[in-house]
Parts: structure tokens; C-alpha cells; sequence
């Protein structure tokens, strides 16, 4: 197995913590909220307000499970679009209360089911994209495992993208790669290594800007490390967020995205 399909592997290892075990490491007093005021509440999609060594947050992550019943009730972290516009209801109150937004990413990808369709599943992810990217608060997205296509992008436009060492995000999935260019899944370590999917790969690409390294015994064996790292990191980065003028921070984020042709010509 190469590299990059061993972080595809650790990514998607089921006992990988997930963002409630996130949210409730590295802030207090978690109150969430449920609800997109529009159709439902989706599990998959988990958020609400939080405290950071006393700065108020607003804090949202793509749930996953732990074992199936747990992954029944988060539909196995495959947001619908009530979770992205739960979400999105969410930034708004954050930009409200000029609250930054936190947003931790692990979803194989948005749920593709007929339901999610017909409530447009591509208008809710679409809305997030350009609402993100005008959002009059500071975002920080972290991708603590999967990343999959437009499922992740719908929380990830932020003026910083941080990856845990053995996070991936791509457009698909390595088998989906190897079966639409070469027909052929069993291709599929072939495929994740072109797709430069790695947090390595991405750090290089300037697709995020920050890389947290995981524990070498894993990071499901020594949670607390890696939490700490992230919680040390986001208070020395939001006040320097906040510290910026609304109209520098918008343009710096979208500098940021525009920019990103340059480096992969």
C-alpha cells in the first residue's frame, strides 16, 4: 500500500475520533443547536455556540459515527441539505454576533439520495460557497478526516484550511477515479496516488495552509495531543483574524481562492 492510500485508510478508520469528540475537547460550554427552519434537522451536520478560553465561537463539524447505529443516525457523515443549511444558519447568527466560525470536515461526500435532490442538495451546497466566501466574520475550516468533493467544500471556503497529517481531500473518491478514467476500481492505489489527495500533496499545493501531525501510535490512541495542538492554534490565529478590517479580511479570502491557478500551472 503506498502513502497516499494509507492515509485513505487511517481517514476512514471507523474508531477515528469525530467532531463532537473535536468540539468537546478543545472548547466549553457547547450549546448546540438543531434545526435548518426549513425542513429538518440532519445528524449529520452538528453545530452551535461555544466558548474558547472565554471568546465566544460559533462551532460546526460533519458528524461520523462509531459503530453502525451511531453511523445509521449521522447517514455515515453524508450531510443533506438541511445540514448545509443548518449550517449556513448558523454563520449567519456567528456574523450576527460577530462570532468566528470553526468547522470541522470528515464526509466521504454529500448524501446523493433522491430526497437530497429533490430539496436541491447542488443549491444548498452552492449557497454555502458564496455566502462563505463573503461571510463578515473570521472561518477556520480543519480537516480532521475524509474530505469528499463538494460535500467537504460547502464548509471549507475559510480564510484558513488546516489538515490533520492523515486527512485527505479530494474531488472523489481513489475508487471512484479508478473506475471513471481507467474502468478498473482494483486500480484504486494507482489512483490515490495521482490525485495528490494528502495532506502533504494539499500543503504543497497551497490548497490548506496548515498541517497538524498526528500521533505515530495514532491518533485515536492519543486524542488528547493532537486536540491540544488545534485548541493552541486557533487561539493564537483568531485574534488575528479578528484584528483585521472586515474589507481586508473578505479580500484576503478571496485572494486566497483565486490565487489558486497560479500554483498548480
Amino acid at each position: 500500500m503506498n502513502e497516499s492510500m494509507k492515509s485513505v485508510t487511517i481517514a476512514r478508520m471507523i474508531e477515528r475520533p469525530n467532531a463532537r469528540q473535536f468540539i468537546q475537547e478543545i472548547f466549553e460550554e457547547f450549546m448546540e443547536f438543531h434545526g435548518d427552519r426549513l425542513f429538518a434537522d440532519d445528524g449529520a451536520v452538528v453545530g452551535g455556540i461555544a466558548s474558547l478560553n472565554g471568546m465566544p465561537v460559533t462551532v460546526i463539524g460533519i458528524q461520523k459515527g462509531h459503530s453502525l447505529e451511531e453511523n445509521v443516525q449521522c447517514n455515515f457523515g453524508c450531510p443533506n441539505p438541511e445540514g448545509y443549511r443548518k449550517a449556513l444558519r448558523l454563520m449567519h447568527q456567528a456574523e450576527k454576533f460577530h462570532r468566528p466560525v470553526i468547522t470541522f470536515i470528515n464526509t466521504s461526500g454529500a448524501f446523493c439520495g433522491i430526497g437530497a435532490e429533490e430539496r436541491g442538495q447542488g443549491e444548498a451546497i452552492a449557497r454555502n460557497l458564496l455566502e462563505m466566501s463573503r461571510l463578515r466574520t473570521p472561518i477556520i475550516s480543519i480537516f480532521i478526516g475524509e474530505g469528499g468533493s463538494g460535500g467537504a467544500l460547502g464548509l471549507a471556503v475559510a480564510d484558513q484550511v488546516w489538515m490533520l497529517e492523515h486527512g485527505v481531500y479530494s474531488v472523489l473518491s481513489p475508487e471512484g477515479f479508478a473506475s471513471i478514467l481507467w474502468r478498473d476500481s482494483t486500480r484504486v492505489e494507482e489512483a490515490a496516488e495521482m490525485m495528490k489527495l494528502t495532506a502533504g500533496d494539499l500543503l504543497e499545493n497551497h490548497v490548506v495552509d496548515r498541517v497538524f501531525r498526528e500521533p505515530r501510535e495514532g491518533l485515536e490512541k492519543n486524542f488528547t495531543e493532537t486536540a491540544e495542538q488545534l485548541k493552541k492554534a486557533l487561539e493564537e490565529t483568531l485574534p488575528q483574524l479578528q484584528r483585521l478590517p472586515e474589507e481586508e479580511l473578505l479580500q484576503k479570502r478571496y485572494d486566497r481562492f483565486r490565487q489558486y491557478g497560479e500554483y498548480t500551472e
